[in-house]
């Protein structure tokens, strides 16, 4: 069984786009697009295991231009 999670991030500003671009080229990065409100992206992640998980998010936040995320796994 599959992992999914949605993935909220604030970047810097200006940077949105930039981000959800380089985030679509990480493994498990199923989708990723710039939103208006309190986050500016919105990333689709599903991996094989919780690790596969944690090494996605982990590889999502070495962006220097992602100041903040959360993290929401489904259920």
């Amino acid at each position: 069984m599959s992992v999914k999670a949605y993935v909220l991030l604030v970047t810097a500003v200006g940077k949105e786009q930039d981000v959800a671009v380089s985030l679509k080229s990480i493994k498990g990065v199923i989708a990723a697009n710039p939103v208006y409100g309190e986050y500016d992206v919105v990333a689709e992640v599903v991996t094989d295991t919780l690790e596969d998980l944690n090494r996605t998010i982990s590889e999502i936040r070495r962006n220097p231009n992602i100041l903040r995320t959360v993290t929401l796994i489904v259920m």
